[in-house]
């Protein structure tokens, strides 16, 4: 490998400017001689955690307990002296690889020679602020809850391999997202674990004045405070803001304690700290941003306190201030549902921007004109999406499909604009390559592609090599993957089963279930209703003929929890668990509990196809289907999110026509009746279709002609590389381009 290539390529940059993108410099400065050294130095930045051959450096150190410690690599050493630990690796012969991957990751952060440095330059004065409510990194870093954290995960790696100088902003959940267990009856409960900073890749960040920066956020009922932490993601500062610090109230402590947790109060407070404090903490490090990118409406009082800077710096009028604030100001949409949207009361809003509203010289009825489609209707609260589109330049949706959902539902802030017009264009997502795919598929792309296809994720002759592959050997690369994935859920359903107390036959009976022959089906997400995800169980006597078929049987693996407020949600886990009391199904269709990175990781990566059936068109996007097709799955899905871009006929599967009807309930019927339909008439007739050598031939064929259609596009570094060309650039004053289908 070369002093610039990386398996996270294109090969990329540090911006030069510390005070951008402050590189975690002490990795650069230590240049530890000894094994413990390194392998700190190592941990210390999450460079390693979509380097599987680095990750395998701290399992084969203590394999049962990284696995214990949610593969976290500090918290394992924490368990070892230098001396135990330069013994260990003596043993184990790991020096040299230990050396190879500490020397790659310094010439990783000091590279410079980027897709960035080509196109999109500009961003080197000026860099991107990428703000989010959560972060989906790796398991070990629980600050993250499903698939908006974990595209914001995949949107700072890429922004990382691409070198586009980009610091992120979120919020340091100390019990993070809940741990999910299911009691006997199958129903969810929810147990929160606090995570100690000295476990995990976090430093605090340091201002110009050489402390610890700390941020004060005034509101009528007083003060929050907030210090602030840094984690090093590749090339990228990810800076966290943490409530829990002396001076706060007991409650304020306690407010950025949880994910997604407590009341509409309690919201508004996290969203100001992020917002508005991750603003203040930006310019205590001494960034001055050229672009504000925020994803999802949580961040969106970032705008608010951008434009009072101006205002207090430079002398601005209100109008105009929102005028230069809005240029550098993208903003995206995820949610295609109006309950999704944060609102808040005017008590509310005047409690927490009452001091805002004063230092920009404006009232009470005027604030909450902004965040009204309205802003004559003082019936209708502020919500945070409207606020988001007024003030930015450039806003877009996640998918095609999205986009028009998007337009429609808010066409009215544009008053005489048909729904073509709405300044809504759309970016569809993509999933971080080297962080999804198994590191059996990389050995098989390694010998299929070109030798720097690492550089090229976006090109799609790349991808076309994969025709080239003997089909025996795309099967048994999948078949062991799929014999991965059911030992891993034998081990997790018969943890499951010791912690209920259940019998020692049942734990037996737990490590048996599902065979590596049979069809196997994965759905996993969040457990929201319009998901669906008892709409493959909705005739159970059919389903038990499918899966009981002695010649072309099928099993499922379901995963995901349900907030915990959603009874709705929790009933359909509880629905779809106690399957394993029937016998029909007993063995055959099993739910692992505690759906996280790493359970979605193993079901991406072995499953034979991957079911998606939301409610059209409430799916903005999805990612998962994207990370299965990485790995040789194929995808079979309501004709929503990105399959409905993606979907040819040759590709995977498609459940119905993407029809919908006005009663719901007929929707739903029509789509049950067109998966048993695509399930009966397709998916399994395909699957069990062999020639003489035990081979489906034309199965094979689809898994190639999904790779190869689907992989170039649905990557992070193809989306990233068109917020930097459509939205970064323009924002930052450069070469302006227009939006994907704008």
């Amino acid at each position: 490998m070369s002093q610039t290539e990386d398996r996270s390529a294109p090969p990329s940059p540090t911006p030069r400017s510390a005070a951008v993108n402050h590189p975690p410099l002490k990795l650069l400065e230590l240049s530890p001689e000894n094994v413990y050294g390194k392998c700190q130095a190592l941990a210390g930045n999450l460079w390693w955690s979509w380097h599987p051959e680095v990750a395998d450096l701290f399992r084969e150190l203590d394999p049962i307990r990284f696995r214990q410690l949610d593969h976290n690599p500090i918290a394992l050493l924490a368990e070892f002296t230098p001396e135990r630990l330069e013994a260990r690796a003596a043993e184990l012969v790991l020096h040299s690889r230990i050396n190879h991957a500490y020397r790659r990751m310094k010439e990783y952060l000091a590279a410079d020679n980027t897709w960035s440095t080509v196109h999109a330059g500009v961003l080197g004065s000026k860099p991107v602020v990428y703000f989010s409510a959560e972060f989906g990194i790796h398991e070990s870093v629980p600050i993250y809850s499903g698939g908006l954290g974990v595209l914001a995960g995949d949107h700072v790696k890429s922004a990382s391999g691409l070198g586009i100088p980009l610091v992120a902003v979120g919020l340091f959940y100390k019990q993070g997202y809940f741990k999910q267990q299911l009691d006997l009856d199958g129903y969810q409960h929810e147990e929160y674990l606090h995570s100690r900073v000295e476990t995990l890749p976090l430093e605090p960040a340091i201002g110009t004045d050489g402390a610890q920066v700390t941020v004060a956020i005034e509101t009528r009922s007083g003060q929050i405070r907030a210090q602030l932490w840094k984690m090093a993601v590749g090339r990228v500062s990810l800076y966290l803001l943490d409530s829990d610090v002396e001076g706060n109230t007991p409650e304020d402590r306690q407010l950025t304690g949880r994910l997604y947790g407590g009341d509409n109060r309690i919201r508004i407070r996290q969203e100001l700290v992020l917002g508005v404090g991750g603003v203040r903490a930006i310019r205590a490090l001494g960034i001055v941003p050229g672009v504000y990118h925020l994803n999802e409406g949580h961040s969106v009082f970032a705008t608010l306190e951008a434009v009072r800077v101006r205002m207090a710096r430079d002398g601005y009028s209100f109008d105009d201030a929102v005028r230069k604030v809005a240029r550098q100001t993208v903003f995206t949409t995820h949610t295609p549902v109006p309950a999704g949207h944060d609102r808040f009361d005017g008590g509310l809003m005047e409690e927490h921007l009452g001091p805002m509203r004063d230092a920009l010289g404006i009232s009470h009825d005027h604030l909450m004109g902004l965040g009204r489609v309205d802003p004559g209707n003082h019936g209708e609260p502020f919500c945070m999406t409207v606020l988001g589109l007024k003030f930015s330049r450039r806003a877009n949706a996640v998918s095609a499909l999205h986009g028009h959902v998007s337009r429609r539902m808010w066409k009215d802030l544009w008053g005489s604009h048909v729904e073509e017009e709405v300044p809504i264009g759309h970016i569809t997502n993509g999933v971080h390559v080297p962080s999804w795919l198994s590191a059996q598929m990389l050995q098989l792309y390694d010998r299929l592609f070109p030798a720097n296809w690492f550089r090229r994720l976006g090109e799609p002759d790349v991808w076309q090599r994969i025709h080239d592959c003997d089909p025996g050997e795309l099967w048994e690369t999948h078949y062991a993957l799929k014999n991965l994935l059911l030992q891993f859920v034998r081990r997790r359903l018969a943890r499951q089963c010791r912690r209920r107390g259940e019998s020692e036959a049942t734990v037996e009976a737990a490590l048996k279930v599902l065979d590596p022959n049979v069809l196997t089906i994965g759905f996993a997400r969040r457990f929201a209703t319009y998901k669906r995800a008892d709409l493959v169980l909705g005739e159970l006597d059919t389903m038990a003929r499918l899966v009981g078929d002695p010649d072309r049987p099928i099993q499922l693996i379901f995963a995901g929890k349900a907030h915990p407020a959603d009874e709705p949600g929790k009933g359909l886990i509880r629905k779809i668990a106690n399957l394993r009391h029937d016998p029909r199904f007993a063995g055959r269709v099993v739910f692992v509990e505690d759906y996280d990175i790493n359970v979605c990781r193993h079901l991406i990566q072995g499953v034979d196809v991957w079911l998606n059936n939301p409610r059209r068109p409430l799916e903005a996007s999805g990612t998962s289907g994207q990370k299965v097709v990485l790995n040789g799955g194929l995808n079979c899905s309501i004709l929503d999110g990105w399959w409905a871009e993606a979907f040819d006929g040759r590709n995977g599967f498609a459940i119905g026509r993407g029809e919908t009807h006005a009663d719901p309930a007929v929707t739903d019927a029509r789509d049950a009746a067109a998966l048993y339909d695509v399930l009966e008439k397709e998916v399994i007739p395909l699957f069990y279709e062999r020639d003489a050598d035990g081979l489906p031939r034309t199965w094979i064929k689809m898994m190639k002609n999904s790779i190869s259609s689907l992989a170039w596009r649905f990557s992070s570094h193809r989306m990233v590389m068109d917020y930097a060309r459509a939205c970064y650039v323009p924002a930052a004053g450069g070469l302006s381009c227009d939006m994907h289908a704008r």
